[in-house]
């Protein structure tokens, strides 16, 4: 039997055109409020970070314990989504490059709209939101971009390499001019030939 041009199948090519949503450990159902505005949801998401959140000297890393408080309201335009992110960022100190933790906690709120056509970076898809790369975004720019482990950290011995938080300060070497190197070599073979002819003269007396 034929199949008229309304009710034509799709073809697996074009199945591969459409982009398929695929739900991550940030997804949230929206079908109970969508297209019903002033409906509102709370959520309470406790993840396990699928993807490292920052790519600087600190960062919430793989693996790592998200917590998320969301709030979901509907409006005409689609669904605004609010809330808190709290998760321990970890890596080094930018001064003395010691191994650092820090809590995070942010806020974050983005509109995620129903139409594609209206000027938002997000969407619903399938009657679902994805939070991630909104709480990727809030995460990311929480982040110091020079992290210390203390704001009076004194850093590393330019010299040695060494904390000087461990080893306390120091005077600042001399720095001598290398042009009068070899003068201070001169300097001590004076020195040495002075001590040798007193040493001479007292055997002598």
């Amino acid at each position: 039997m034929g199949v008229s041009g309304g009710e034509r199948s799709r073809s697996p090519v074009d199945s591969l055109l459409v982009p398929h949503f695929v739900k991550t450990p940030y997804t949230l159902p929206v079908r109970d409020i969508a297209h019903r505005p002033g409906e509102m949801r709370e959520h309470t998401l406790d993840i396990i970070v699928p993807e490292t959140l920052g790519a600087g000297p600190i960062a919430v890393p793989q693996g790592a314990a998200l917590h998320l408080d969301v709030r979901l309201e509907g409006l005409h335009e689609g669904i605004l989504v609010s809330g808190t992110a709290e998760a321990e960022a970890v890596g080094q100190c930018s001064r003395c490059l010691i191994d650092i933790s820090e809590p995070v906690e942010v806020d974050f709120a983005e509109l995620f709209t129903y139409d594609a056509s209206e000027d938002s970076d997000y969407e619903v898809h399938d009657d679902h939101v994805d939070c991630e790369p909104v709480v990727r975004d809030a995460v990311v720019l929480a982040l110091p971009f020079q992290p210390v482990c203390r704001p009076d950290c004194p850093g590393l011995d330019p010299v040695t390499g060494e904390r000087l938080a461990d080893v306390g300060e120091r005077d600042a070497p001399e720095d001598l001019d290398p042009r009068w190197a070899a003068l201070s070599g001169l300097r001590v073979d004076e020195r040495a030939a002075a001590e040798q002819t007193d040493s001479e003269t007292d055997r002598t007396n």
